[in-house]
């Protein structure tokens, strides 16, 4: 991939990361798939993203937390609670659906992870957008990009989270930590990323976010 992002200079702070999100279309197709079905493991599971295509989901967003920290900037992650109806005890970016009076998916986000982890959403400053993620329990989801200044607090919900976790950018931005796997759900093999870190198992939308990042922002 060629282009203005991928031609910077590679680093792995926040203000590194904040140009790369400027400079970056999140309609723009580098191949032949649509933007949002070009990257991530959506590449991974052609078959199965398809059929959605044209479906009517929910809207969503999810906010991708880089925190201000020096050279090596962190990103903010959580492991969903174990009694959540869906994706229970999963690592997760704070987010959820879009409400009417949001206005938009940055407001939805920032909404979301005060209500998730407490982050005042004063200390957030949104940068940038992927392309939508399309899952198959039903939602189309907007990953804002956005950076946390420091001096931010967080506080958990422990109706939502049960655990608040910080993973480095130069980590999640490493190919080498993207491994691929496969399991049979609903008679149907889906292929996916997994990408250990200390513990937790960063894997299915989450991977996928996260890989479609690298993709767009760091490749």
């Amino acid at each position: 991939m060629t282009d203005t992002v991928s031609a910077m200079p590679l680093g792995f702070d926040a203000q590194g990361f904040r140009e790369r999100a400027y400079r970056h279309d999140p309609d723009h197709a580098f191949g032949a798939e649509p933007a949002h079905l070009g990257h991530g493991d959506h590449v991974l599971n052609p078959g199965m993203v398809s059929g959605l295509v044209g479906a009517k989901l929910r809207e969503a967003a999810v906010l991708v937390p880089v925190t201000d920290t020096g050279p090596d900037a962190q990103v903010i992650l959580t492991r969903r609670a174990a009694a959540m109806r869906q994706h229970s005890g999963q690592v997760a970016f704070p987010g959820g659906a879009v409400d009417p009076e949001d206005g938009s998916v940055e407001i939805a986000a920032m909404r979301e992870a005060e209500e998730e982890i407490g982050l005042d959403r004063r200390f957030v400053e949104p940068v940038g957008r992927l392309p939508v993620y399309m899952t198959t329990t039903g939602f189309r989801i907007t990953p804002v990009l956005a950076v946390v200044r420091p001096g931010f607090k967080l506080t958990r919900n422990p109706a939502e989270v049960d655990e608040v976790f910080e993973t480095p950018l130069s980590f999640l931005m490493d190919p080498a930590n993207h491994r691929r796997e496969s399991r049979v759900w609903e008679d149907i093999e889906r292929h996916y990323y997994v990408m250990p870190y200390d513990g937790h198992q960063i894997w299915g939308v989450t991977a996928g976010i996260i890989r479609t990042m690298y993709e767009r922002l760091y490749a």
